[in-house]
C-alpha cells in the first residue's frame, strides 16, 4: 500500500486530535491572556495613574494578577497536552516503522543500513511527532495575534489595518523562506541515516574487518560518510539561521512601524496616553507570536522532510509474498507420522504430514531439531516412539529401499572432489534435467560465477567454494534425488535474503506434490510453506500459515525472528 508524506503527517495529528485541540485551546487562552497585559497595562493608566485614584489602582491590579494566574495554568497544561501528543505520535510512528521493518515479508530495507532505519525510527518520528507542538503553539500564536489586532481596530482603525495586512504578509513571508530548510533538512536527515548505518555497519563486523586487514578502508568509508553528514548538517543550519534571521529582521521592522503609527496618533490626539501605552506594548508582545510562526515554519518543513522518508519505508512492497496456492498435484505417497521419537523432550512429539504437503518446521530448541533430524536420518533409535511412512515403520523398511524414498539433507552437508556437475548429478536420475533443478536452488548462479561453469573442480568437502556457494549445491544435489519424502535442515543460512527469498519459491515450485519437510527458523522459507509447526519442549505448541502465527504467537516470534 502506497503511503504519502501527507497521509503520515496526518496520521500522526489525527491520532492525537484531542490533546492536539486541548493544547490549542489552553494555548490560546494563554496568548489572549497575554495580549491582555499591555491592554490592562494601558486602563490602569488611564483610569487609575491619571485619575489619581488609589481605589481602582488596586482594583485593576487584582484584575491583573487574576489574569496572569489564568495565563500561567493555561500555558501549563496547554503545553504538556501538546508535549504529549507529539510524543505519542512519535511513538506510533516508531512502532509502526518496527512492524514494517521487522514484518516477515521484507522490504524495508531496501539497500538502507540497520543505523539508517534506526535513525528513522528515532530522529524522524520524533520530527513528525513535534509537529503537534508546532500545531499548538500556531494556533496559540494566531489568537495572540487576532486578540492584539481586535484590541488594536478598537483603540484605532488605522493600527488594526497594520496588524491586520501585514501579519499575514509575515506569516507567508515566514512560510516562503522555509522552503530552502525542508529541502536542506531532508538532505541533512538522509546522510546523517547513512552515517549511522555505516557506523552500525562498521561494529558489527570489526572482527571480520580485522582477520581481512581491512579496517583502514572500513574507517576511510566511515570518514567520507561523516564529512559528507557534516556538510549537510551546516547547511541545514545555515538555512535555519539565514530564515530565522530574515524573518526576526522583519518581524522588528514590523513591529516599529506598529510604535511608530501609534505614537503619531498619539501626538494628534486620536487614542489617549493609555491606549498609546497599550499599543506599544502590543507591538512588543506581537514579537513573541511572530517568532512563535516562524519557528512553527521550520517546525512544519522539518515535519515534512521526514514525513517523507517515513512513507518510503512504511510503502516499501514487500520481497516475499504470500505463498499463493499451486495447482492440485497428483495424489502420491509420502505420509509421515511421528509419536515421540527421541529419548529426550521429544518423546510428547505427535505429529502428522500429509502426501504432498510442503510443512515448515520451527523448533525452539536447537537440540530439538538435531534429535529430529537424527531419528528421521535413523541414526537415533526412536526409544519408544515411532516414525512411520505410509503407515510403515521405518525401522520396518530396508536401508536400501528407505534410501530410495526418504532424504535426509542436513545443514552440514558436504560436497565430494570432483566437478560442480557430478556433485548435483550424484543421486539423479541420468534422464533428469538438471537446469530447472540448479535454478531452484540457485546453483546455477555459483557456476555462472566461476570460470569453468559446471566444469570447475571440487576440492575434499567442497572447501574450495564459499559456504553459500556450498550450501546451494548441496540443495541443488537434494533437490536433483527427487525422493518422495525430503527433510531439509537449515539450507539457507550463509545465502542473502534476496537469494534465499528466490530459493524459497523455486523449492515451494519444484516439489509441488511431494512431501518437504523445512526444518528451519528461517522467514522466507517458513513463508511458503502450506503450512508450519512450531515445536516447543518437544510437543506441538501451534500450527498454521506462517504470517498467522507471526501474529498471534509470541514463542514463533521468538524463535523465527530472534
Amino acid at each position: 500500500m502506497r503511503v504519502s508524506g501527507r497521509a503520515v503527517l496526518g496520521r500522526a495529528v489525527s491520532g492525537e486530535w484531542r490533546d492536539v485541540v486541548t493544547g490549542a485551546v489552553l494555548g490560546a487562552g494563554h496568548q489572549a491572556g497575554e495580549a491582555m497585559v499591555p491592554v490592562l497595562i494601558g486602563v490602569v493608566v488611564d483610569r487609575a495613574v491619571a485619575r489619581g485614584s488609589l481605589t481602582a489602582l488596586l482594583g485593576w491590579l487584582v484584575v491583573l494578577a487574576a489574569v496572569y494566574v489564568g495565563l500561567s495554568f493555561s500555558f501549563r497544561f496547554g503545553a504538556r497536552a501538546g508535549e504529549r501528543a507529539a510524543e505519542q505520535a512519535g511513538h506510533r510512528l516508531r512502532m509502526d516503522l518496527v512492524r514494517r521493518v521487522l514484518h516477515p515479508a521484507g522490504g524495508a530495507e531496501n539497500g538502507r543500513l540497520p543505523g539508517a532505519l534506526a535513525t528513522l525510527a528515532t530522529e524522524d518520528a520524533r520530527r513528525v511527532g513535534a509537529v503537534n507542538t508546532g500545531l499548538v503553539f500556531g494556533i496559540s500564536a494566531l489568537m495572540g495575534l487576532v486578540v492584539a489586532a481586535a484590541v488594536l481596530l478598537r483603540t484605532s482603525l488605522p493600527l488594526g489595518l497594520v496588524v491586520l495586512l501585514g501579519t499575514p504578509a509575515m506569516t507567508a513571508l515566514g512560510h516562503l523562506l522555509s522552503k530552502p530548510l525542508e529541502q536542506r533538512s531532508e538532505t541533512e536527515q538522509e546522510r546523517a541515516a547513512d552515517a549511522s548505518g555505516v557506523a552500525a555497519d562498521l561494529v558489527a563486523g570489526l572482527r571480520v574487518l580485522k582477520g581481512l586487514g581491512a579496517v583502514p578502508a572500513a574507517v576511510e568509508r566511515y570518514r567520507r560518510t561523516s564529512r559528507d553528514s557534516l556538510a549537510a548538517t551546516l547547511r541545514a543550519t545555515r538555512a535555519q539561521a539565514l530564515q530565522n534571521g530574515l524573518v526576526l529582521a522583519l518581524t522588528g521592522v514590523f513591529i516599529a512601524v506598529i510604535a511608530l503609527v501609534g505614537g503619531r496618533l498619539a501626538a494628534e490626539g486620536s487614542i489617549s496616553l493609555g491606549q498609546l501605552v497599550s499599543a506599544v506594548g502590543l507591538a512588543m508582545f506581537l514579537l513573541g507570536p511572530l517568532e512563535t510562526l516562524t519557528w512553527v515554519n521550520a517546525d512544519l518543513a522539518q515535519g515534512r522532510a521526514s514525513a517523507r522518508r517515513i512513507a518510503e519505508v512504511l510503502s516499501a512492497a514487500p520481497e516475499i509474498t504470500t505463498a499463493q496456492p499451486l495447482p492440485p498435484a497428483t495424489p502420491v505417497r509420502g505420509g509421515l507420522r511421528l509419536r515421540g521419537v527421541g529419548h529426550g523432550s521429544l518423546r510428547g512429539l505427535d505429529l502428522d504430514i500429509a502426501p504432498g504437503e510442503l510443512l515448515g518446521v520451527a523448533v525452539a530448541d536447537p537440540a530439538d531439531a538435531t534429535a529430529l533430524i537424527q531419528c528421521l536420518a535413523r541414526r537415533q533409535d526412536p526409544g519408544t516412539g515411532a516414525v512411520e511412512l505410509d503407515g510403515i515403520p521405518l525401522t520396518a523398511l530396508d536401508p536400501a529401499e528407505l534410501r530410495s524414498l526418504v532424504l535426509v539433507a542436513e545443514h552440514d552437508a558436504d560436497l565430494f572432489a570432483g566437478t560442480l556437475h557430478d556433485n548435483v548429478a550424484a543421486a539423479a536420475d541420468p534422464s533428469t534435467d538438471l537446469a530447472p533443478i540448479t535454478a531452484a536452488a540457485g546453483a546455477d548462479e555459483v557456476a555462472a560465477a566461476l570460470a569453468q561453469g559446471y566444469h570447475t573442480p571440487v576440492s575434499e568437502r567442497g572447501r574450495s567454494l564459499s559456504g553459500g556457494q556450498r550450501q546451494r549445491m548441496a540443495l541443488a544435489r537434494a533437490l536433483a534425488a527427487d525422493r518422495e519424502v525430503l527433510v531439509l535442515h537449515d539450507p539457507t543460512t550463509a545465502v542473502d535474503a534476496v537469494t534465499e527469498a528466490a530459493i524459497a519459491d523455486g523449492l515451494r515450485t519444484l516439489r509441488h506434490g511431494r512431501t518437504t519437510v523445512l526444518i528451519t527458523t528461517s522467514p522466507a522459507l517458513l513463508a511458503v510453506a502450506d503450512r508450519v509447526v512450531l515445536i516447543e519442549h518437544g510437543r506441538v505448541a501451534d500450527t498454521g500459515p506462517h504470517l498467522e502465527l507471526i501474529q498471534r504467537q509470541s514463542g514463533y516470534c521468538a524463535a523465527v525472528l530472534a
